[in-house]
């Protein structure tokens, strides 16, 4: 049968397994191959890039004939998250950008340069971890804008930006100069405008395959083509619950990579593992509770409420936690093969440390989830 002639959901659901499937193949194919290579520093742009022809990192966008389905996006994200979480991240970081552009309400974002990311042909990343932090009393904003003719001029440095490279665009946020909060601008960011300097980062412990530069930036000028929107609160609200939710497949990847390799060595193990606190079987079932959690809160992804929000924060903060328990019980699962530093479960405890720091980190959720409580008790 035709999948035109199929009722939508079949139809969906097929191209969606189609989707899967190929993901699958470079993520246990090539991807694999190259995992502790892209740890140690390796940046797999070329991989990327055939993930981003398939669709994998725009499953979550309307496009015509195909609503977007951001579960298809997460699990797409998973798949490569099993085998790598740097690279599931950086799908993250090409599939928010997307996000941003197809967000906005500036035709010179969502029109042919919306399209051509979604083909893989430009590459974005988010230059968020500053503005969130901002947002939500952590730290001040650090790229500030002043108004020229035409435009603004930013001056300031974010100091962790990943997924970059000079041809890449980063999604920021400044504070404009002379106003008050509720006045700042979001736009995309050229890493080739007059102006920007990419700076190598202090080496990490793991994941330096993500091309993390800090981004330092000297009177650039950004004009009507890079804005997202201006000012850009209310955009934000319509889209922070996205943002969160596409972040939930780099987790429930490297969950889901942590139980699989428990489970390759129940054999000769289990005898002894079984004394052990979190088990495959226990970390599976709170795993799929959590998908099934986000899936259902991909039914409504650009619900501006604070209840819904709060939602997505708390499924996100279980994501980071469940994240921590899996790698680390991984680790006593496999022993000291797993404490190998060729190890993929050694590897994985890194991933997830990762996720529980990266913006938004579990002490900022936590906050944010506090905040957003108070927020809507009655007074």
């Amino acid at each position: 049968m035709n999948p035109a002639d199929m009722p939508a959901d079949v139809s969906a659901a097929a191209q969606t397994e189609d989707l899967l499937s190929a993901v699958r193949a470079v993520a246990q194919g090539p991807l694999a191959e190259r995992a502790q290579a892209i740890d140690e520093g390796a940046y797999p742009i070329d991989l990327l890039q055939q993930l981003a022809r398939m669709g994998a990192m725009s499953a979550h966008i309307d496009q015509p004939g195909r609503p977007g389905n951001y579960v298809t996006a997460i699990l797409a994200m998973a798949e490569v998250g099993k085998v790598c979480g740097a690279s599931s991240f950086l799908m993250w970081q090409q599939a928010v950008s997307a996000l941003y552009l197809f967000g906005s309400e500036n035709p010179a974002m969502n029109g042919e340069r919306l399209q051509r990311h979604l083909a893989g042909e430009i590459m974005g990343a988010t230059g968020m971890s500053n503005p969130m932090k901002g947002f939500a009393g952590i730290e001040k904003l650090l790229l500030k804008a002043t108004p020229v003719e035409g435009g603004y001029l930013v001056n300031g440095t974010l100091p962790w930006v990943s997924n970059l490279a000079p041809e890449h665009s980063l999604g920021t946020v400044a504070a404009v100069e002379g106003k008050g909060p509720g006045s700042e601008i979001m736009f995309m960011l050229p890493c080739n405008a007059p102006g920007v300097t990419l700076k190598h980062c202090p080496k990490f412990s793991g994941m330096e395959g993500t091309a993390t530069f800090a981004v330092q930036c000297k009177d650039v000028f950004i004009g009507a083509s890079d804005m997202l929107a201006d000012p850009c609160l209310p955009y934000l609200k319509r889209i922070r619950g996205a943002f969160l939710l596409l972040q939930c497949g780099i987790a429930a990847g490297i969950i889901q990579g942590a139980i699989d390799s428990m489970w390759k060595v129940e054999d000769q193990l289990g005898h002894v593992n079984q004394f052990l606190d979190d088990r495959p079987d226990q970390l599976q079932a709170e795993l799929d509770d959590l998908v099934g959690t986000v899936a259902k809160l991909c039914e409504t992804p650009y619900d501006p409420s604070d209840a819904f929000f709060l939602d997505v924060v708390n499924a996100r903060l279980a994501g980071g936690e469940l994240c921590l328990r899996a790698a680390n019980a991984a680790l006593m699962h496999q022993g000291a093969r797993g404490y190998l530093m060729c190890s993929d479960v050694q590897r994985r405890v890194r991933e997830a440390q990762f996720v529980a720091i990266v913006t938004p980190a579990i002490k900022h959720l936590r906050k944010q989830a506090a905040d957003l409580c108070a927020e809507t008790l009655p007074a």
